[in-house]
């Protein structure tokens, strides 16, 4: 099964938007099935098969997530950061604004779940699948 150390390792090629597909490639070909990203802390938990996880360390200072979700807001803050224009943790603290709990990667179904703080879906997107 894959480790912490192998995760980061993969993450650390991920320089731009460009590069994430080839980072989903690499992580599901290590065996994750899928992961959360959790808003608040950074904290990400992966997931394999049989029930495998591992949960990361928080990446920075608690965020406090708007109860109320702006979902054009959030779209917009997106799609600028898709394009370069904002570094994460600006990323982060926009989702949270927005209202945005966390972000879940299935690396079967090539696709990225954003949900608010109540668990409602508010943007699925499909990941390019390409290396």
């Amino acid at each position: 099964m894959f480790s912490e150390a192998q995760i980061k390792q993969a993450h650390s090629k991920v320089k731009s938007g460009a590069d994430f597909p080839a980072y989903i490639q690499e992580i599901k070909f290590l065996g994750v099935t899928y992961y959360e990203v959790y808003v608040t802390d950074g904290h990400s938990e992966y997931h394999g098969v049989n029930d495998y996880k591992i949960t990361t360390s928080a990446k920075y200072e608690n965020m406090t997530v708007a109860d109320n979700c702006d979902i054009e807001s959030f779209k917009a803050g997106l799609k600028a950061h898709q394009q370069g224009q904002t570094d994460y943790i600006t990323f982060i603290a926009m989702s949270a604004e927005s209202g945005v709990e966390k972000w879940e990667v299935d690396t079967e179904k090539m696709s990225c779940t954003y949900y608010d703080k109540t668990g409602n879906e508010i943007l699925v997107e499909q990941i390019p699948n390409k290396k």
